[in-house]
């Protein structure tokens, strides 16, 4: 269990409005918190970040100077931040506007408005992102668990990676699209006890890498976890009948990713 209480989490909040400012410094004060710090724009974020990093940086998708999308891309190539946690609060529904930045690695994404729920079960995944506890598989040494992870972007990798490790999985092969995963795969079907795949990549996509380990490669055993931003009801629908073992959505939610683990290796 972790020893990290959501009370002790310090916020860097970036929120233009001063209204909309005030209003969810009084939600985490609900929640605990007391260590925040606002900022109004993404270059005020940056500047704070640098002489101090927070436990949790929290923002709206559109800044006067810049999206949010930009200001975490420019966090995460950034030694001194790429690490640090990022939430958007945001009422922006627009599959296009969010998809970059969920690939970028956020760990939530609040609505806007947002209630007390969203907002503890998004601070959980904060505190299960930076105080991990591994997990205990029955069938299974997560030390010795070997991951095939195929992602076209660098960001999702990285995330995803840091996820698997924070719950003890460190034996970690990476693949740039699906045509790549699959000849890595194909070299050696027992190299592998687990692929986690993206959807949307070039060459090959998440789902035609399934269909062609089941239905190609005759492979029905492996567990293959497809993490996917994907909206559209018919895709998601095809995705389930190519022979995913399961579906997680992005933002990559630890306690999402270890209860679906769970599922497909035990």
């Amino acid at each position: 269990m972790s020893t990290l209480n959501i009370s002790e989490l310090s916020i860097l909040l970036v929120e233009p409005s001063s209204t909309q400012l005030k209003v969810i410094i009084k939600h985490l004060q609900q929640e605990g918190i007391t260590s925040i710090e606002g900022v109004t724009s993404g270059s005020a974020a940056l500047e704070s970040i640098n002489f101090y990093a927070p436990d949790l940086v929290m923002s709206s998708m559109y800044l006067p100077d810049m999206t949010a999308t930009e200001l975490v891309t420019t966090m995460k190539q950034s030694e001194a931040s790429q690490n640090v946690p990022f939430m958007l609060i945001s009422s922006e529904t627009d599959f296009k506007a969010l998809d970059p930045i969920r690939q970028a690695g956020v760990i939530a994404i609040l609505p806007k408005p947002f209630n007390h729920a969203d907002l503890n079960r998004a601070l959980k995944s904060t505190i299960e992102f930076i105080d991990p506890e591994e997990i205990s598989l029955e069938h299974y040494d997560v030390e010795t668990l070997r991951v095939l992870v195929v992602d076209d972007s660098l960001m999702a990798r990285k995330h995803i990676i840091r996820v698997l490790n924070n719950m003890g999985i460190t034996d970690i092969t990476t693949a740039n699209d699906g045509k790549q995963g699959v000849d890595m795969f194909s070299a050696n079907q027992d190299a592998f006890d687990l692929i986690v795949t993206d959807y949307n990549m070039p060459v090959m996509d998440g789902q035609e890498l399934i269909q062609f380990i089941r239905q190609e490669m005759g492979n029905t055993l492996i567990p293959i976890l497809m993490v996917t931003s994907e909206d559209n009801e018919m895709r998601l629908n095809n995705i389930q009948q190519s022979g995913v073992s399961a579906i997680c959505d992005k933002p990559f939610e630890p306690q999402t990713v270890k209860e679906m683990l769970f599922r497909v290796m035990d």
